[in-house]
């Protein structure tokens, strides 16, 4: 697949993670476990589609501080991407969209205070996890 941000399949929300972060890879895990039918796109940051994605949304190539979300034409950041997980993710889950009235400077704080201790509190891995064979077609 060519990595030019038009050619990057855009029919599903595509979440773009730290490709070497446990806690995102945590978080990629989680989801697929509890989207069966597909709905979720991922792609590390690292990828070249993740960079493609970064530069067209104005976001730093080399910053690794966030999660990314591109859905329905539109890029999300910070506190706002595990918010459009749980309403996409559906059910209960959709409880904790609450945290939408909650102010964004206070999400982001709280967000930004985890990405910065990610590493120290999770870990990381040397590289990027591969999917298996099974779930390769969701990951760009």
């Amino acid at each position: 697949m060519s990595d030019k941000p038009e050619q990057i399949p855009r029919d599903k929300p595509i979440l773009l993670f730290d490709g070497v972060c446990n806690l995102c890879n945590g978080l990629v895990q989680f989801i697929i476990k509890r989207d069966p039918k597909g709905h979720f796109r991922f792609s590390a940051l690292q990828s070249e589609a993740g960079q493609s994605l970064l530069m067209e949304a104005g976001l730093d190539p080399a910053a690794l501080n966030t999660v990314v979300m591109f859905d329905s034409g539109q890029f999300y950041t910070h506190s706002n991407v595990p918010l459009q997980i749980a309403w996409h993710l559906g059910g209960l889950w959709r409880v904790f969209y609450v945290f939408k009235l909650m102010p964004k400077w206070i999400r982001d704080r709280i967000y930004d205070w985890i990405a910065r201790n990610r590493y120290k509190w999770f870990g990381q891995k040397e590289s990027c996890m591969i999917p298996t064979p099974e779930l390769k077609q969701r990951f760009l």
